[in-house]
């Protein structure tokens, strides 16, 4: 997926890294990161982006991605990074496969 600015902004899974990544090109810039607590649930835990790249919505964008992934893979998400739970709370059309309070 690239950015909509028409950059070379892409976001890709990297499950070797356990994060759902913001590349610039080749340079990660941002990610999300997320452990695997059983086979069910991937729980982020946090996102961050290269101040550098702030303000242009990537951080929201890896999210989506992300989120949309772990549908795609019929698991469920757990959010204790603050970022994705606030994005949750802002997407309900995630509901379905969000486990509030774990």
């Amino acid at each position: 997926m690239t950015d909509a600015g028409g950059d070379a902004i892409t976001y890709v899974h990297a499950p070797e890294q356990h994060r759902y990544e913001v590349r610039d090109g080749e340079d990660v810039v941002g990610f999300a990161q997320y452990r695997l607590p059983d086979d069910e649930h991937v729980d982020f835990v946090h996102t961050e982006v290269d101040d550098a790249y702030g303000g242009r919505g990537l951080a929201g964008a890896v999210v989506e991605f992300a989120l949309a992934d772990v549908r795609d893979r019929g698991k469920r998400v757990i959010a204790h990074c603050p970022y994705v739970a606030r994005w949750l709370t802002k997407h309900p059309e995630y509901d379905d496969v969000t486990d509030p309070g774990r």
